[in-house]
């Protein structure tokens, strides 16, 4: 990684399952909306707008928001997340879930608590570094440091957290805000 993002969407057929964190913990997330972060075709988005959930996906690339305008419930927002004002261009919420589903942003995740409703959820999911050091990309910085996810964004809690071998090494955490 990084990628041409657009060629790789275009090339795709087919559909994904949702990302672990999302079939596991998707269930409690509360009434509301959704915003998925680096979404992509939209894999985590579909479970959710399949539930009754409005979702606001951003993604970067062009083909990916191409493929999926048009969905109901769907709001597309096109930003780099990794851009130099990406932060202060997020939609604002209050969300009832945030998604971060193999994608890796540090800054980001810190900026999320105050876009989270009250008793709201962030799912975390993506490789550990051990998998980065199994294909022999260690220096990549596309991974997730072992139980770097063990500690949550300031004003978030822990609820859940695995990390292991699961056809790969990957690592996940979902993270709370505790309600007034």
């Amino acid at each position: 990684m990084p990628r041409d993002w657009d060629a790789f969407y275009r090339e795709w057929e087919g559909e994904r399952a949702p990302a672990f964190t999302v079939r596991a913990y998707g269930p409690f997330v509360p009434p509301g909306p959704i915003l998925d972060l680096a979404g992509g075709l939209g894999r985590n988005a579909r479970y959710f707008l399949h539930r009754g959930h409005p979702v606001v996906l951003v993604e970067k690339s062009l083909e990916a928001l191409r493929r999926l305008a048009g969905t109901p419930g769907l709001t597309l927002v096109e930003l780099d997340l990794e851009g130099p004002k990406a932060l202060s261009l997020l939609p604002r919420g209050p969300f009832a879930a945030i998604l971060m589903s193999y994608y890796v942003n540090r800054p980001l995740l810190k900026a999320l608590p105050p876009l989270v409703a009250p008793g709201g959820l962030v799912l975390v999911e993506g490789f550990s570094r051990l998998e980065a050091i199994r294909r022999r990309r260690p220096e990549s910085p596309y991974y997730w440091e072992p139980y770097e996810l063990l500690t949550p964004p300031l004003g978030l809690g822990l609820r859940a957290f695995g990390e292991g071998w699961m056809e790969g090494y990957r690592v996940y955490a979902v993270y709370q805000k505790p309600r007034p």
